[in-house]
């Protein structure tokens, strides 16, 4: 038994696991309030979760603001959305894998004299084999780590200005395929044997461990944040991957899978409804509070891989 299976072995509990199945059975919360006048910033909208969502928000009177890498399907969502519901849509053209991109789409949304009321970052991909970035980065680590954090840092002076917002990472329960923690010698999986399971596992618990330092320093702004299993629903992830497992989505996961509306409708009651106006730091399946794993209620790690990160972005020419 490695040093990490000896420092969570005896906090793992059997509740746990079976509070998670008897999640997946429940059905969202809702709230029927409306949100006029209020601005929604969603990364990754142009599909999947982030379309339906951005859909739900607009439908209910929110402003929106898309954060999405291709232009012609931002704009041919703005427009269907727009004629749809006549809410104001815009979007910036950003791909969210790549340093300069996330720091320019942070300088724009910094830049807003609007207080950004909810901020959902969604954008995220599953990939079978290790890809890097042109910034030498792997890109799970990327897209679902790194991206949500620089965001969210730069980001700072305008919630210390506004002293509102609520910030929503669309997770995932596979965070608990990184069972053993991180590994903080090979966080971006150029030592050992890439697994696209473990990987985006590992980048979804560092997402949930970076959110823990986050509320510290977002609380004394009014500002939440909070993490959110989406469900088992349709998406179109995994379409740069091999042509069988392309297969077995479609034709195994996706029928077996719940339409992304499900997603959206949580996503709509975790950034509107009363309920949760102070709540933060918190890990929800859909809108039911769960507890996390060990590993990713570690704070001592959580620390760790904030200085790692800070000594990684240093590097890299990144100041958020």
């Amino acid at each position: 038994m490695n040093a990490a299976m000896r420092r969570y072995w005896s906090q793992y509990k059997w509740s746990n696991i079976l509070q998670m199945v008897r999640n997946m059975k429940r059905h969202p919360k809702r709230n029927a309030e409306l949100f006029r006048d209020k601005l929604v910033v969603i990364t990754g909208a142009t599909a999947g979760i982030g379309y339906h969502t951005a859909r739900k928000y607009a439908a209910m009177g929110a402003s929106i603001i898309m954060v999405n890498r291709n232009p012609e399907k931002s704009e041919r969502v703005r427009g269907d959305i727009v004629e749809e519901f006549g809410v104001p849509i815009e979007y910036v053209v950003a791909d969210l894998a790549l340093l300069k991109d996330i720091q320019r789409a942070g300088q724009y949304l910094l830049s807003l004299e609007k207080p950004i009321d909810v901020m959902i970052h969604n954008a995220g991909a599953y990939l079978e084999s290790r890809k890097e970035t042109s910034d030498g980065l792997e890109a799970n680590f990327a897209i679902h780590y790194l991206c949500p954090l620089i965001l969210t840092r730069m980001l700072m002076p305008k919630y210390r200005r506004d002293r509102t917002g609520r910030i929503l990472f669309v997770s995932s329960e596979a965070y608990r395929f990184a069972a053993w923690g991180l590994d903080f010698e090979d966080l971006q999986w150029q030592r050992r044997r890439y697994s696209g399971v473990k990987a985006y596992g590992a980048a979804k618990l560092a997402q949930i461990l970076c959110m823990h330092v986050l509320a510290k320093d977002l609380a004394s702004y009014g500002v939440t944040i909070n993490a959110m299993h989406p469900g088992v629903v349709r998406t179109e992830s995994g379409k740069a991957n091999s042509r069988f497992y392309q297969f077995y989505k479609r034709n195994i996961i996706d029928k077996f899978s719940g339409s992304p509306e499900i997603s959206a409708e949580a996503l709509y009651y975790l950034g509107s409804s009363a309920d949760l106006a102070h709540a933060s730091d918190l890990f929800f399946h859909l809108t039911t509070q769960e507890e996390l794993t060990p590993p990713a209620q570690d704070l001592e790690a959580a620390d760790a891989l904030w200085k790692k990160t800070g000594e990684l972005l240093c590097e890299k020419g990144v100041r958020s």
